[in-house]
């Protein structure tokens, strides 16, 4: 997979912008960093898409800026002199398609059913945007036509707001999710960066969708871990099961058995929607991991992998949830 398709996997969502004053690129560009989007579908749907991205790319280097809604070879060619670094386009367009490859150019065409993405697969992509997406189907349209094409990918797009990224992104076979309720033209042209980024903060964490799965306490044996499990039963009627490592109280609190087990005192166990990307972001606000303690399921999948550091005398990891 491109590189560029990799950097977008990794944030996982992918504001849709549709841009009527260029003076406002720049700003809104800072603003969707500063809340920890650091990329861009700036569509040629205005006059002013063309004018927003060279602006952009050329003054927010930070910034993964994309151009969408391209429908001709000509808005190709203008987007990349104006710094695209990928194509998105509605449908799946033969000509555009070819012309992106010739290019050297990520393109995500639209494709809504398993003519059009065979198609797609013909010409070699291995990532399709899926347009419109609650509008034809949603997920589970996604996850049935998704069956007989094990290695491609989805951004699905149309449709996606707050409420309902979070149950796209924990599919593994969805790499990035584009949506536009973070950067509404309302809001754009108003110039309320500050609630752009908190929009874009808020839908980086429904992503993710960080919650406490269950927390370890280290006991200092098993019959000091057993006492505690049934002290639990007693007090709050939480049922208890026994491991062969750690008795549980409950679905949440896990009592470890052994004094050498994980963290000073205990662990806690942090699920989310998305593991890679989680990961991914986390390590950017410089946690560092043990990939020792990786964890796979069945198909491959990572499903757990701790933090090197302890807070407070508990280390702790993420959790992946099933979709």
């Amino acid at each position: 997979m491109h590189k560029i398709l990799e950097d977008l996997g990794k944030i996982g969502i992918i504001p849709v912008i549709k841009i009527d004053d260029p003076e406002k690129a720049v700003p809104l560009a800072k603003a969707l960093i500063a809340g920890g989007i650091p990329c861009a579908e700036v569509t040629f749907r205005t006059a002013q898409g063309e004018e927003a991205i060279r602006r952009m790319a050329a003054e927010v280097p930070g910034i993964l800026v994309g151009a969408g809604t391209v429908l001709t070879t000509d808005q190709v060619d203008r987007a990349l002199k104006a710094g695209a670094k990928y194509i998105v386009s509605p449908g799946f367009n033969p000509k555009v398609v070819a012309y992106c490859i010739e290019k050297g150019i990520p393109v995500t065409p639209g494709c809504s059913n398993p003519s059009d993405i065979e198609l797609a697969l013909e010409a070699g992509l291995e990532v399709v945007k899926f347009f419109p997406a609650e509008q034809a189907g949603g997920l589970d349209y996604i996850k049935a036509v998704a069956a007989p094409y094990p290695g491609l990918k989805f951004i699905p797009t149309g449709g996606i707001n707050a409420s309902n990224i979070g149950k796209y992104i924990a599919y593994n076979k969805i790499l990035a999710c584009g949506g536009s309720w973070m950067v509404g033209a309302d809001l754009i042209n108003a110039g309320d960066f500050g609630r752009i980024t908190a929009l874009a903060r808020e839908a980086i964490f429904n992503i993710f969708g960080f919650s406490v799965v269950h927390f370890g306490i280290n006991a200092k044996s098993a019959e000091a871990a057993a006492q505690a499990a049934a002290l639990f039963n007693t007090l709050f009627g939480f049922s208890v099961k026994d491991g062969n490592t750690s008795v549980f109280a409950g679905d949440n609190i896990e009592i470890m058995k052994l004094p050498t087990a994980s963290g000073t005192h205990g662990h806690i166990g942090i699920g989310t929607n998305s593991i890679e990307r989680a990961q991914a972001y986390l390590e950017g606000l410089g946690v560092a991991f043990d990939p020792s303690s990786v964890k796979t399921g069945p198909d491959g999948q990572k499903m757990v992998i701790f933090a090197k550091e302890e807070i407070l005398g508990f280390t702790w990891h993420l959790i992946q949830r099933r979709s």
